[in-house]
């Protein structure tokens, strides 16, 4: 009788159990939990490793990737905006075609990116440029403030697949597969800063626009991300805006960091691959909690390169090689160290002097040994928009300086020098700034080589040669009567490519 009463229990424990547990996720998931992992990336221009090959490399990377989804198969790539340009890549021509980004969109289709913000260089490019490249890709594109201008009507920009035309949404819901079919839907919602306006785009307020997504989206998923291209004051007032977004994964800043603004944390890594971030996520699906941990991973030397993206970043750099190797000999030896990072971003040099202005414009007086009054250079014609730290080579030189172009050494009067110095200043923030070398304001007074500027006298200054046409300055021109001669250097000479006259004064110093 005791053993029947003891089956009786044991069945009725049994069935008890199955009954508290039939809601809970199938056996296979972690502490009844939902667990995934996103990997995040921003500001990449370089595919291949930077710094003397010491950081970065997109073939790394995809190692990284790789060995995260071993760990979960439910991992993903994500990238915050800024992929397209600047790069040395992308002003070069191949196949009679400036390559503009083809060869970072070929790179992340192969490493399975699945969702990427619009970044403000994004639309550096011109419109038919940027819709090849949408074209190209296998991912997809979000931004909720965003539009293509189209004979004055705003429309949503398109991806052209086997010639049909596919809107882009302004949101991306990823839909992650656990075992007993059980799933779990994510969110992710995106805005841009409008720091490059271009005409075929119309930028709506960032603000209201990503308070709008968020209300459209939030009932379709189980959790709502944020992967925005802003400035961290921006993200820090979308996290305050909308507190029920746990994580806030942004770029534009070049730097890593890691924030809080209540709840909301904002994750950003480092330009161009030398670091990203690792976020691993668990969430309860009976009590809706979502916890995760952000890991801050360098890129470096150490890690192994993925062999079929390691093959596709190969072939660009080699033509990029032969590219350079029509200018200096050895692309790849180190020049300089640079103790001190050379800041070449895009703010700071097209508003104040900064160590990489004092470089090239340095340089410039160097190609011509010095026999100039001084030297001016637009700060839009740097377009790496990063820092240049440790052993720096040729190719960086040409990273900082893409377009090249020769340094002219013209005679003008001291009226248009001075006039040409004070347009510099009044055009800070825009490319037109000018970075120099002897040139000094000191109250209202410019001084030059150490005097003070004389409107009657006559000085020589070395000038970037787009300088001289009149694009960034519109009164300075060969065409200007108070441009009284223009030396323009031959093939053998140091200034006939400012680059070859930066890589040569470094290696002096």
């Amino acid at each position: 009788m005791k053993s029947i009463k003891l089956l009786l229990l044991l069945a009725l424990i049994i069935l008890l159990n199955g009954c508290s547990n039939k809601n809970l996720p199938s056996s296979g998931v972690a502490n009844n939990s939902y667990e995934f992992t996103i990997l995040q990336l921003n500001d990449v221009y370089e595919i291949a490793p930077i710094q003397g090959g010491k950081y970065g490399g997109m073939a790394r990377v995809e190692t990284v990737h790789k060995n995260l989804l071993k760990e979960n198969k439910n991992t993903m790539a994500v990238l915050a905006g800024d992929f397209l340009n600047p790069s040395l890549l992308g002003t070069i021509k191949f196949n009679g075609e400036r390559v503009r980004g083809k060869q970072m969109v070929e790179v992340m289709n192969a490493m399975n990116f699945e969702v990427v913000a619009f970044g403000n260089h994004e639309f550096d490019l011109s419109y038919k440029d940027l819709q090849k490249r949408i074209n190209e890709s296998t991912f997809q594109w979000i931004s909720s403030n965003v539009l293509h201008k189209v004979s004055g009507k705003k429309e949503k920009f398109y991806k052209k697949v086997g010639g049909v035309k596919h809107d882009l949404e302004e949101t991306f819901i990823k839909e992650f597969n656990f075992e007993g079919g059980n799933k779990l839907k994510v969110g992710f919602l995106s805005v841009c800063i409008p720091s490059n306006p271009k005409d075929y785009v119309f930028y709506g307020n960032m603000f209201e626009e990503i308070q709008r997504s968020y209300k459209e989206l939030k009932p379709k998923v189980d959790i709502v991300l944020g992967l925005t291209h802003l400035s961290i004051d921006q993200d820090k007032k979308v996290a305050a805006m909308l507190p029920d977004i746990p994580l806030i994964m942004g770029g534009h800043e070049h730097t890593n960091s890691y924030d809080h603004v209540g709840n909301v944390a904002i994750a950003k890594a480092d330009a161009n691959a030398k670091t990203v971030y690792i976020h691993r996520f668990k969430y309860n699906p009976i009590t809706k909690k979502l916890s995760f941990k952000s890991e801050l991973k360098e890129i470096n030397d150490k890690i192994g390169s993925d062999v079929d993206v390691d093959k596709i970043v190969k072939k660009w750099q080699d033509i990029l090689t032969i590219k350079i190797k029509e200018v200096v000999d050895n692309p790849e030896e180190v020049i300089y160290n640079a103790k001190q990072p050379l800041d070449a971003r895009d703010t700071p040099i097209r508003s104040i002097q900064t160590n990489m202005g004092d470089i090239i414009t340095k340089a410039m007086s160097y190609a011509y040994n010095n026999d100039v009054d001084c030297a001016l250079v637009n700060g839009g014609s740097v377009r790496i928009d990063d820092v240049l730290s440790g052993d720096i080579n040729a190719v960086d030189i040409f990273r900082v300086l893409p377009y090249g172009g020769a340094v002219l050494k013209v005679r003008l009067t001291g009226s248009l020098l001075k006039k040409v110095l004070d347009y510099g200043v009044e055009a800070a923030g825009t490319g037109a700034y000018l970075q120099k070398y002897n040139a000094k304001k000191i109250g209202e007074k410019w001084i030059i080589s150490g005097k003070e500027l004389d409107e009657n006298k006559e000085y020589h200054v070395a000038f970037s040669d787009y300088l001289l046409k009149g694009f960034d300055i519109p009164f300075l021109s060969e065409k200007n009567k108070q441009v009284l001669d223009i030396y323009e250097p031959n093939k053998n000479e140091t200034a006939f490519d400012i680059r070859k006259a930066i890589i040569k004064y470094l290696k002096s110093i």
